[in-house]
């Protein structure tokens, strides 16, 4: 009986030190993949800008990159991504920030944003809270 407890006791102690390491490297992972993201779905958005000439705006936001018409926007030729369009690495959808690129004389290098607001899912925060943007995935 004494030995179970001293084995119990020696795994505790190592889930004590391993545990908190690897759950740095999961958050660190989940942060990582949301930086990829971002980047495809920017450049979904450019290409989509390419074909009709502008971004979508905030109504339409990223779901015009998965389901769009020529009617809608001519010149679209999309869907624009391989898969349906992904929640963050958090499980809640990016949100789309339109500059005023959206409309047709907004000038050409005007960008769009595309945010994960991290693991509390709240605007701010520091750490795995912190907010993930296109401005930081470049």
């Amino acid at each position: 009986m004494l030995e179970i407890l001293v084995v119990l006791a020696i795994i505790a102690l190592i889930a004590a030190v391993v545990g908190p390491r690897l759950f740095t490297q999961l958050d660190k992972s989940k942060t990582q993949t949301a930086r990829l993201q971002i980047r495809s779905l920017e450049a979904a958005l450019e290409t989509m800008r390419i074909d009709i000439g502008r971004l979508p705006t905030e109504q339409e936001g990223l779901t015009l990159l998965m389901q769009g018409s020529a009617e809608q926007a001519p010149g679209w030729s999309g869907p624009y991504l391989d898969k349906d369009l992904p929640p963050d690495p958090w499980g809640r959808p990016y949100i789309y920030v339109a500059p005023a690129a959206a409309s047709p004389d907004a000038p050409a290098d005007a960008r769009a944003r595309v945010v994960s607001y991290g693991a509390d899912g709240q605007e701010g925060g520091e750490g795995v809270n912190a907010d993930v943007s296109s401005d930081q995935a470049r």
